[in-house]
């Protein structure tokens, strides 16, 4: 996936797609672990980094128009 600068002009519904199918190949990857051996193991961290930049993204986008009271 792209780094969070880039992602931010995509548009959310692109990025809710992508994140359901990042989590679909994370838990493909888990299950694939269990069967049998897994080769490319460097792999699970950078999925979950994938889907904490877009999660981060979206609720970022949820709080726009929050005011923070400080």
């Amino acid at each position: 996936m792209k780094k969070i600068k880039e992602m931010r002009s995509v548009d959310t519904s692109e990025i809710v797609n992508s994140l359901r199918e990042k989590r679909r190949e994370l838990l493909r990857l888990h299950l694939r672990q269990r069967m049998e051996k897994v080769e490319k193991t460097h792999q699970f961290p950078s999925l979950r980094r994938d889907i904490a930049r877009m999660e981060t993204l979206l609720r970022e986008r949820s709080n726009e128009g929050r005011v923070s009271h400080v």
